[in-house]
């Protein structure tokens, strides 16, 4: 029999992220809770006030700030806790109580934007002008100003604002649907041995040289998500009423601009994208044929598309290892960046073991209230080694944003949170490619880095696609039943991956798996960031000490400008096709290298 998977409470400490750095337990933490709910009740006392004189309006911005901190670390502790082992029940109250602080802060506070956008230009002017302490918040009047069309009444806005935690019910039950009650089927392992089928090791059991075992886990999979679809398409269908519903209140045209708004991005930003992607299938369709050839089958099933294609090779990296090289790799940023990063692994900002309970995925968590937090699964695989680069590369945003941006700038825009992360990714590949010249093992490195480029650009942006598309067909009055969605899921799924491509019944039940369709339009940033992060390693591999600094001027600027421009400091104009079309090109290239290794 495999071996069970172990508790949360199995796994050793030093093996665990140091959750103590946010509170020493959980005692200090309920301490903390109580404090910042005590807090929050104070900003009734400024309701009505603000614009009574520059030192009030300066002393009120100053507390909701404070606040902003306070309530952050509470919550950051209870979700860290949570997402480590979402079977734990008192876990799941405290992340309650957390939720709850959360939505009571953005409740009382609400009155304020209103509030301040009703004092007049000249007024406010003036405030601005006499008190030095209001200078830190200009970046704030700047995006008040942008969003004045779209702010209610006082009384519109608390409403919205209290209605807040209700607006989470969709997202918190498909993460309780996902990570606790779903139960998979065992399989049969390589070694034929029974194996639990978990959503942490469904990864590596695709990538599984025995086609059986990638077929079966597939299989058990989507037959459980198929029991549940109705309920899904339901909850899924909720999450987007939540959005039109705000997009309305707010007097946006779509759930789409609401959601780009922030971030001051173009629509036409997302229209590019899947338009160039679209135009850049063909080199997707070639990949297919590859796949399909070197892998020596009659039909090419979605359950041989993770699996790599180089059969005499097999690259295993430890945890330690993957640590080590990547600090190697990634030696052009320079030693500042590369101090930081050794602070992240020596210092236990990275979960990295499975436990029961612990949700799925990789994220990097932090905001602007502590050092980074990494959550992952490492199974000493090669694409391991890259979700932790990757993660790094958020965390390292993170830190230098904080670092060098005061508390009210230092938070990015999701815009632009995929670019650091990616071209770590991208150093990493070019740094293990230039240090071998093994062919084999260049091939296989390169097969992965083409499959990364599938995964980032060509499957997020099919993501991205499936998400407009259901955004818009809601908008417009369709019912999204299970069937229809699964019908365009599938449709999609057969015009990204092309004719050499069979698109099995299950993959039309993928889109019911997907978390990020819980924050919505959210995708199409990482294939948005992987075209960002192309051209940026490549300046920094080419200009040396000249590309790291224009780069650092992006990774140090927070939310101090729109993400946008921010690139454009680093070298990069994401408000034209040309980087999106320079990422497929670099695809085809890199294909081109393979086929000829392979020849």
């Amino acid at each position: 029999m495999a071996e069970a998977v172990k508790k949360r409470s199995e796994i050793p400490a030093g093996d665990r992220w140091a959750v103590e750095d946010l509170f020493e337990n959980d005692a200090a933490w309920e301490q903390a809770l109580e404090e910042a709910s005590g807090e929050v009740e104070k900003a009734a006392g400024y309701k009505g006030r603000l614009g009574e004189s520059a030192a009030l309006l300066r002393e009120y911005l100053d507390f909701e700030d404070a606040l902003d901190r306070q309530v952050n670390l509470v919550y950051m502790y209870a979700h860290l806790n949570m997402d480590t082992d979402t079977t734990d029940t008192a876990g799941q109250a405290s992340y309650m109580k957390a939720q709850m602080l959360a939505s009571k802060m953005e409740e009382a506070v609400a009155f304020s934007l209103p509030e301040i956008m009703e004092i007049p230009a000249e007024v406010l002017a003036q405030y601005r002008a006499a008190e030095p302490g209001l200078k830190v918040y200009d970046r704030y009047f700047t995006l008040m100003e942008r969003e004045r069309e779209h702010t209610r009444s006082r009384e519109v806005e608390e409403l919205l604002a209290s209605a807040s935690e209700m607006a989470q019910s969709p997202s918190n039950t498909f993460t309780m649907l996902n990570n606790a009650d779903l139960k998979f089927d065992r399989i049969t392992g390589e070694d034929g041995t029974e194996t639990e089928v978990t959503l942490g090791r469904f990864g590596g059991l695709m990538e599984s040289r025995d086609r059986r075992v990638r077929r079966e886990a597939f299989q058990s999979i989507y037959r459980e998500y198929g029991q549940f679809a109705n309920t899904i398409a339901a909850n899924f269908t909720a999450n987007i009423r939540r959005a039109v519903f705000y997009a309305k209140a707010r007097g946006y045209a779509s759930t789409r601009a609401m959601y780009l708004a922030p971030a001051n991005v173009p629509e036409a930003v997302y229209d590019n994208l899947i338009q160039v992607v679209h135009e850049g299938l063909p080199a997707m369709y070639r990949y297919v044929a590859l796949r399909k050839k070197m892998l020596g089958v009659e039909e090419l099933h979605m359950y041989d598309v993770y699996v790599p294609i180089i059969p005499e090779y097999q690259m295993t990296v430890s945890f330690e290892e993957a640590k080590t090289t990547i600090l190697e790799a990634l030696k052009p940023m320079g030693a500042e960046y590369l101090e930081a990063l050794e602070e992240g692994f020596k210092n236990r900002w990275i979960d990295a073991c499975e436990n029961v309970g612990k949700r799925s995925g990789a994220y990097c968590s932090g905001g602007t209230v502590s050092h980074p937090f990494v959550l992952m699964t490492y199974k000493d695989k090669l694409d391991d080694m890259f979700t932790l680069v990757h993660e790094m590369g958020h965390a390292m945003h993170n830190y230098f944003s904080n670092k060098t941006q005061p508390h009210q700038t230092a938070g990015y825009k999701i815009f632009v949170a995929e670019v650091a992360s990616t071209c770590n990714e991208i150093l990493l590949t070019r740094y293990l490619l230039e240090r071998t010249q093994d062919k084999v093992q260049k091939a296989y490195i390169i097969n992965h880095f083409l499959d990364e480029v599938k995964g980032t650009l060509f499957r997020q942006t099919m993501f991205a696609e499936f998400e407009m598309l259901a955004h818009r067909m809601f908008e417009q009055g369709e019912a999204l039943t299970a069937e229809r969605l699964n019908q365009v899921y599938l449709e999609l799924n057969q015009k990204y991956f092309g004719p050499d491509m069979v698109s099995d019944p299950e993959i039309r039940l993928e889109w019911a798996r997907i978390p990020h369709f819980y924050t919505p339009f959210y995708v199409y940033q990482y294939a948005t960031g992987i075209a960002a992060a192309a051209a940026l390693s490549t300046r920094i591999l080419e200009m040396g000490a000249p590309g790291v600094e224009d780069y650092m001027k992006f990774l140090t600027g927070g939310g101090s400008q729109d993400p946008i421009d921010l690139l454009k400091l680093a070298g990069v104009d994401m408000s034209r096709k040309e980087p999106v079309e320079a990422a497929i090109k670099l695809f085809e290239k890199m294909l081109g290298d393979l086929e000829e290794l392979l020849a």
